[in-house]
């Protein structure tokens, strides 16, 4: 059975401070790579991941996104992909930010905010991503030379 948020649950949930509490320093994925990091509540009572995960062929397309409770998705960028059709039939365009719905879990999508300033730019777009998402400690990636 698939675990389920209220809508006031996935806000708070989105809110909360985040925290990496490794010693591991993690390279920026190259193309056709992904990256899995481990993020706790400050109290340790939530776990959250961060996922980022890059296209092999459009350098362009990109994902990054929160989950909490492993599989539940609360906040997910899609750069440089397709358009995004809502439940509603409304299509959004690539750049585009999903947030957790309660009853659609990530299937809406919004524009992307203007605090994600140049999307092109996916390190910044990762940093700018971590704050929206309340990361608190952010210095675990090392940036490739080619980003």
């Amino acid at each position: 059975m698939k675990q389920k948020l209220t809508q006031a649950e996935a806000d708070a949930l989105i809110q909360m401070e985040k925290f990496y509490t490794g010693t591991d320093i993690f390279d920026f994925p190259s193309m056709g790579g992904s990256l899995r990091i481990p993020l706790h509540s400050a109290d340790k009572r939530e776990d959250f991941t961060l996922d980022i995960s890059r296209n092999k062929i459009a350098f362009e397309r990109n994902k990054l996104q929160t989950r909490v409770r492993k599989t539940i998705i609360l906040v997910r960028i899609d750069i440089g992909g397709q358009p995004h059709r809502n439940p509603d039939g409304e299509e959004i365009n690539c750049p585009h930010l999903h947030l957790y719905r309660e009853g659609f879990d990530d299937k809406w999508a919004i524009s992307l905010p203007s605090v994600f300033i140049a999307p092109s730019n996916i390190f910044r777009t990762l940093n700018e991503f971590m704050d929206y998402c309340n990361i608190i400690t952010k210095h675990f990636i090392r940036r490739d030379l080619f980003i």
